[in-house]
């Protein structure tokens, strides 16, 4: 461990929440692991000097929950720092609005938090981070990008000796960031104007955090980013996902690799035959479909229709029967008619989605689809959002039931209420539910993978007797 700068004192601690997405998570991990090397302790909110909140700002119950994270920390007497994508994206005007938080930080900052925590506890007054497009800091050319990327900071993007990962849990999966920003113009999300431009991190980069996820008990890799159907593609070459799949599942102590993220008018072929088949890579499918009628797709600039993307589904159940697939969808998108809510709940009937998220469509500071006709009254987007909801979630039901009698592969990950909890090969953490086990479970602990038949289903959510002698 290297010694603390000047001024931070060794007893120093700090408590790091997280909101948001799976990303937000790796980029907490990271944090942690430069406040460690420099000298800071973790510790819970409880007790910290320091409550850093990784903020979200994916869409507006994200933004309260996040401001509300920020006041319970203040209120509680503590140092408040928010950082993440609420403070990159909003900078000053979140510390005008918000001045119980003592530090608003940007991403340009993350190299040096444990300086300007140092600064918190000293009183020092630290100026907010004023935002700017992120899509403007890095060259279009994506030979540029590379070379750029070292100049500015995108977070997850500089694995190596000297900035590493603390792990916040001890859980048998673990989140692993392929790429940051999008270079995608969906009309609806600003993502892209406050993470920048798509940037993929190295093969080698990535086998080698991939290697000290598996040293440090991970058995499960979820890749993420913000769209991992286009990693590589500012490498120079678009089929470096399918060349790096196989390493990441070869890689002793993991068992099994998640693609998470994926957008169906990119997933080429040749890459849903290697997540579809590849030893140790979940045949999952997360599809970022987010409506099926065209005229929508295409106000969302977005393509696609119910029949090209059920035929994508087709086509990675005919490589593996029992694959997992999942997706969101957005609706009361302006101009969006009564016709079209028909035939997004036409594709959802057909698709056979293990799961699926519903979301109200919501205006986003600086996106096109703010500027659009057709809006819809509010309670016009929530009966729909009432409407879709109800049927995804017969379907998600229906789609369990189908399960019964298959025989699973399991992740133990907990243990709740005396019963062991886990997780099959069709289910991502946190969002496609989870497996109850049953039967004999003398031995079995979190972080095994046990082999086990379904016998009944709560929900999305199996109950399966454990195949005695499986366990691994």
């Amino acid at each position: 461990m290297s010694e603390p700068l000047t001024g931070v004192q060794a007893s120093s601690s700090v408590a790091i929440v997280t909101l948001g997405c799976a990303r937000n998570e790796v980029d907490s991990e990271e944090l942690a692991g430069t406040l460690t090397a420099r000298g800071w302790q973790l510790a819970d909110a409880d007790t910290a000097d320091v409550v850093v909140v990784n903020t979200c700002t994916f869409i507006d119950s994200a933004k309260k929950d996040s401001i509300d994270t920020l006041l319970a920390a203040a209120d509680s007497g503590k140092k408040v720092v928010a950082v993440g994508c609420m403070a990159e994206r909003y900078g000053d005007q979140l510390a005008g609005a918000l001045p119980e938080a003592d530090a608003i930080l940007g991403f340009d900052s993350y190299s040096s938090i444990d300086a300007r925590l140092d600064d918190v506890l000293a009183g020092r007054p630290i100026a907010p981070h004023t935002p700017s497009d992120r899509r403007t800091l890095l060259p279009i050319s994506p030979a540029q990008r590379q070379v750029a990327v070292s100049d500015v900071a995108v977070p997850g993007h500089h694995w190596g000796p000297t900035v590493a990962r603390a792990r916040l849990d001890d859980a048998p999966v673990a989140y692993l960031k392929l790429a940051s920003g999008c270079d995608r113009r969906c009309t609806f999300c600003a993502i892209p104007s406050f993470r920048g431009a798509f940037v993929s991190r190295g093969p080698a980069e990535i086998l080698a955090e991939a290697r000290w996820l598996a040293d440090q008990g991970v058995r499960e890799l979820v890749l993420v980013s913000e769209n991992s159907t286009s990693y590589g593609k500012d490498l120079g070459d678009l089929r470096t996902l399918e060349a790096l799949l196989p390493q990441l599942a070869a890689i002793e102590g993991i068992e099994w690799v998640r693609v998470s993220y994926l957008q169906p008018a990119e997933l080429r072929p040749s890459l849903l035959q290697v997540i579809a088949s590849t030893p140790g890579v979940l045949p999952y499918f997360d599809l970022s479909f987010q409506h099926a009628a065209p005229q929508v797709l295409r106000r969302m600039k977005r393509f696609g229709s119910t029949e090209s993307f059920v035929g994508l589904l087709e086509q990675a159940r005919a490589l593996a029967p029992h694959a997992g697939a999942r997706s969101n969808v957005i609706v009361g998108f302006p101009g969006e008619t009564e016709d079209d809510v028909a035939e997004l709940e036409r594709f959802l009937t057909l698709a056979r989605l293990d799961a699926v998220g519903v979301f109200g469509y919501s205006d986003e500071d600086g996106t096109e689809a703010e500027q659009l006709d057709g809006k819809h009254d509010p309670a016009v987007i929530a009966s729909r959002v009432e409407r879709v909801s109800t049927l995804a979630n017969e379907l998600i039901d229906q789609r369990a039931e189908d399960r019964l009698g298959e025989n699973l592969e399991v992740l133990i990950e907990s243990v709740e209420d005396g019963a062991l909890i886990g997780r099959a090969g069709h289910q991502a953490p946190e969002s496609d539910g989870s497996v109850r086990l049953s039967g004999e479970l003398a031995g079995l602990r979190p972080g095994l993978l046990v082999r086990a038949v379904v016998v009944g289903t709560d929900g999305a959510d199996l109950i399966a007797d454990v195949v005695p002698g499986t366990a691994r």
